[in-house]
């Protein structure tokens, strides 16, 4: 199992584009310096009034293939 773990800051206003349908993947800078694209449905459960905002840990199969998620 891969992990990366991600600082995250989407406005509300940039998360209605993403439940909209406008946008679909986050794009973001692991904290290792990797870039990394992944749905953002994944953080739906992490959605508040303010948006989405944390550090996070994503872990993946061998594959590549999203497994868990986190807040750290």
């Amino acid at each position: 199992m891969h992990q990366i773990i991600v600082d995250i800051s989407i406005s509300p206003d940039e998360w209605i584009k993403l439940y909209q349908g406008v946008a679909t993947d986050v794009h973001t800078t692991s904290r290792d310096g990797r870039s990394v694209r992944f749905p953002a449905r994944i953080l739906s459960r992490f959605y508040l009034q303010n948006g989405v905002r944390g550090s996070f840990r994503i872990q993946f199969d061998d594959s590549g293939k999203f497994s868990s998620i986190e807040r750290l």
